[in-house]
C-alpha cells in the first residue's frame, strides 16, 4: 500500500542484496573516454550536496557556458533557483538556459547531457521546466527518467513508492509536510501516480515503466539496460533505489541503452548526479581548519527555510548554544509600515554581535505565512527573502564562515548577498550539506559558504555545525 508507514530497518533488511560488482570504476572510465559534458540545472543550490570538485555557475551567457564546456572535468552546475519562481517564470528561464546551452555546445563542439536536479521530496516545477529546456535543445521527444532517491536525506523508493525516513520509520512522501507545500504540493507517493498527477494525465500511470529493485539487484546492468532501451518517446520511467550501488547499476544500464539510441530527460535528486559524473565520494567531511577564516568576526547563520525540520533545528541551536539570535518577524515584513523598521533593527543587531566576535543566527519567525494560492505564497516568500538579503548586504565585515539554511535562501544569499558568479564545490560538512569556496568574482573571495538544505539533518544538525566551527 502506498499509504503505509514502514519500519525502516525491517523493510531494508528484507530487500535482495546489492548487485555484487562495484561499477563506479567502469562508469569513471566511460566518463573519461567521453567528451560529453554533464550539465546539472539545479533549481536551488542544495543539489551540490553529494559531489566535490565541480564548479557552480550562477550566470549562463553563451560565452560563460562555452568556457565551462571547454574546461576540464566531467561537468558543472548551473544554479537556476527556479523553485523560487512561478511556473511561467521558471519556464521562461529554462528556455533561455536551454537556448544558450545549445548554442554554446555547438560553438564548443561538445556534446551535453542535461540533468534537471530537483528536490528529493518531489517539490518543483515538473514537468514544465524540464519540457522547456528540452524544447529549446531539440530533445523534447525523449522520455522522462525519474529518480528522487537521496540516502543522505533519507529518501528511498521501494515498490514504486517514494519514502521519507523519519527516525525508525519510512513515511510515504505524500503523508509528509513536504506534500502540503503551498506551491508544489502533491497527493501521490507512488511515483507512477505522481508522474500522472504532475502531467495532468498526459502520461497515464499504467503506461509508465518502472525499474524495480529486482531488476537492479538480480538482473544487473544488462536487465536494466534492456528495459531502458524499450521506453518509448514522450513516455516516462521511474526508478526504485535504496543504495548508491543501485544507482551505479542504473547508470551502467543507461550507457547500454544509449548505445541503442535511447536517451532520456533526467529529473532526479542529487545522488544520481554523483554517479553520473563518476565522482568518488570524499573519504571524510571537511574540517574546521578547511572552513573557518582567520578573523575575529563571528560566524553567521541565515535561516529562511520554514519546513518543520528547520524549525526544530533552529530551536535546538538557540537552546544548546550561546549563539546570538536575530529574529526577523515575517508579519512586520508584510505590513505596510513595519518592513523598513524590521530590516533596520535586525541589521543593526546582527552587525553589533558579529563585530563582538559572537556567532549570529539570523532567522525568520517560525509561523508559516502562506497566500491564497501558489503564486501568492511564492510572492510572500520573495518578500521575506528580499528582506533577508537586504540585511546581509549591510554586514560590514566578512564572517568567519556563512551558513545559509534553505534552498531559496541559500541561492539568494549567494547571488544577491555575496555576488557569487562562480564557486567551487569542495565537499560536505556533514551528509547532504555541501560547502562552496567562493571565487574571485564575489564579495568575499575564498570564504567558505555552507549550503544547508531545509529538509536535511536531525534536530541537532545546526548545533553540530556551530560547535564544530566555534
Amino acid at each position: 500500500m502506498s499509504d503505509a508507514v514502514l519500519n525502516k530497518e525491517a523493510c531494508l533488511a528484507a530487500l535482495p542484496p546489492d548487485w555484487p560488482e562495484e561499477l563506479l570504476p567502469r562508469i569513471q572510465a566511460r566518463v573519461r573516454a567521453s567528451r560529453r559534458k554533464i550539465v546539472i540545472l539545479d533549481d536551488d543550490p542544495t543539489g551540490t550536496q553529494t559531489v566535490h570538485g565541480l564548479p557552480v555557475l550562477t550566470t549562463w551567457s553563451v560565452q560563460t557556458l562555452k568556457r565551462a564546456l571547454l574546461t576540464p572535468g566531467p561537468g558543472f552546475f548551473i544554479l537556476t533557483n527556479s523553485r523560487s519562481l512561478d511556473r511561467t517564470g521558471a519556464c521562461v528561464l529554462a528556455m533561455e538556459i536551454g537556448i544558450n546551452l545549445q548554442t554554446a555546445a555547438e560553438l564548443a563542439g561538445i556534446a551535453t547531457a542535461v540533468i534537471s536536479r530537483s528536490d528529493s521530496t518531489l517539490r518543483g516545477h515538473f514537468p514544465h521546466e524540464v519540457d522547456a529546456v528540452a524544447k529549446a535543445m531539440g530533445t523534447d521527444a525523449r522520455p522522462y527518467l525519474i529518480l528522487p532517491f537521496f540516502p543522505e536525506g533519507g529518501r528511498f523508493t521501494i515498490n514504486n513508492v517514494h519514502y521519507v525516513a523519519e527516525e525508525e520509520h519510512l513515511v510515504p512522501a505524500a503523508m509528509t509536510a513536504y506534500a502540503k507545500d503551498a506551491a508544489f504540493g502533491f497527493s501521490s507517493s507512488n511515483l507512477k501516480e505522481w508522474v500522472a498527477e504532475k502531467t495532468a494525465g498526459r502520461i497515464p500511470a499504467e503506461t509508465i515503466t518502472a525499474i524495480t529493485l529486482d531488476d537492479i539487484r538480480k538482473g544487473g546492468p544488462e536487465r536494466v539496460g534492456a528495459i531502458l532501451a524499450g521506453v518509448t518517446d514522450r513516455a516516462a520511467c521511474i526508478v526504485n533505489a535504496v543504495s548508491y550501488r543501485d544507482v551505479e547499476v542504473l547508470v551502467a544500464g543507461l550507457f547500454m541503452a544509449g548505445e541503442r539510441g535511447r536517451q532520456f530527460l533526467y529529473r532526479t535528486a542529487a545522488a544520481f548526479v554523483r554517479v553520473m559524473t563518476g565522482i568518488k565520494p570524499r573519504a571524510d567531511f571537511l574540517s574546521r581548519a578547511e572552513l573557518v577564516a582567520d578573523t575575529r568576526i563571528g560566524g553567521l547563520f541565515v535561516v529562511g527555510s520554514y519546513v518543520p525540520k528547520t524549525t526544530a533545528q533552529v530551536e535546538a541551536l538557540l537552546e544548546q548554544t550561546d549563539i546570538a539570535p536575530v529574529e526577523v518577524k515575517v508579519a512586520n515584513l508584510l505590513s505596510a509600515g513595519g518592513k523598513e523598521a524590521e530590516i533596520e533593527a535586525a541589521a543593526a543587531l546582527a552587525n553589533t554581535q558579529l563585530e563582538q566576535g559572537r556567532d549570529v543566527v539570523l532567522f525568520t519567525s517560525r509561523a508559516i505565512v502562506t497566500g491564497a494560492d501558489a503564486k501568492t505564497s511564492l510572492d510572500i516568500g520573495q518578500v521575506v527573502s528580499d528582506s533577508l538579503i537586504r540585511i546581509i548586504q549591510t554586514v560590514r565585515h566578512q564572517p568567519r564562515y556563512l551558513v545559509a539554511k534553505g534552498g531559496i535562501t541559500s541561492s539568494d544569499v549567494a547571488t544577491r548577498g555575496l555576488h557569487v558568479r562562480q564557486a567551487m564545490i569542495v565537499g560536505q560538512i556533514m551528509p547532504g550539506v555541501p560547502v562552496w569556496q567562493l571565487e574571485s568574482e564575489s564579495r568575499y573571495p575564498g570564504m567558505s559558504y555552507i549550503v544547508f538544505p531545509g529538509n536535511v539533518g536531525d534536530d541537532n544538525a545546526l548545533v553540530a555545525i556551530q560547535k564544530k566551527l566555534a
